[in-house]
């Protein structure tokens, strides 16, 4: 059993770590409601005016667009092609199931850097412009990955005792799927849907080397940081893209632990009976 001093010296170590973690984003929010252009501290008064700053700015306007549109479609595809492949590599067993799981994982965790300039090499070879198309080709490279990894973790917790029964009552295997391995999987797509448009919508490397002349408002921020005229404005919009990164990201843990497997499986042997009817 750990000791007092033992248990208070870990509370300030959490203590310390959330400090270090999170005084520098709230500092962000305090300078976003700064009366001053330059950054100082004590800030000099409060004031919302660089929030309209920033809503009536048309090129944040239109970078905002577009990092949501970049996002949804890259999120869609995602969705798609990462749900497929989850499933296969789950249901099937065949020549080179490990490597294929691997080369999955691989964009992840490759620095966004050599994706980015691999992607570019790729574009440039197969003469494509870049355009929103390539932008979303290169954020759906890292989101497939993230839907990949939330539904072959979550198709290895069903039992497999599921899908033998429903076998038994006679369902054919897309029947399987769609009434009992899909509605147990739901949350797990939908939670992979939620973080996989957050990576998108906050990606600076790889669409640096996939935008071309295009702004997503990632990229909007790293020029105006850059050239240090718009700081409060920065500021603003910054704050307002935490806010809007977190509502996907609290509402995948939501989704992620709200018991879907528990549920599902309770629902599990009116569904294996109805693809059993069906089947027939």
């Amino acid at each position: 059993m750990e000791s007092r001093g033992l248990r208070i010296a870990l509370r300030i170590w959490v203590v310390l770590v959330l400090l270090f973690l999170f005084v520098p984003i709230a500092l962000i929010f305090l300078y976003a409601f700064d009366k001053s252009t330059v950054q100082s501290w004590p800030i000099s008064g409060f004031t919302v005016r660089w929030f309209s700053v920033a809503w009536h700015d048309p090129d944040v306007r239109q970078a905002f667009l577009l990092s949501i549109k970049v996002g949804l479609l890259a999120t869609a595809i995602a969705l798609v092609l990462g749900s497929m492949v989850a499933y296969a590599v789950h249901q099937f067993a065949f020549f080179g199931r490990e490597t294929v799981s691997f080369l999955l994982v691989l964009p992840l965790a490759l620095p966004g850097i050599v994706t980015g300039i691999a992607l570019s090499s790729f574009f440039s070879f197969l003469g494509t412009g870049l355009s929103i198309l390539t932008i979303v080709i290169g954020h759906a490279t890292f989101c497939i990955v993230v839907v990949y990894n939330n539904l072959v973790a979550r198709l290895r917790r069903v039992p497999g005792s599921l899908s033998e029964a429903s076998a038994d009552l006679g369902a054919r295997s897309w029947q399987t799927m769609r009434l009992i391995t899909l509605p147990m999987a739901g949350t797990a797509l939908i939670s992979g849907a939620l973080l996989a448009f957050a990576l998108s919508f906050d990606e600076v490397i790889v669409t640096v080397f996939t935008a071309g002349a295009q702004n997503t408002l990632p990229l909007w921020i790293f020029g105006a940081i850059r050239l240090g005229q718009q700081l409060p404005e920065v500021n603003a919009v910054v704050s307002v893209v935490i806010l809007l990164t977190l509502i996907p990201v609290g509402l995948a843990a939501q989704v992620a632990g709200s018991g879907g497997i528990t549920r599902a499986a309770g629902r599990a042997t009116p569904a294996g009976e109805q693809a059993g009817l069906a089947g027939r």
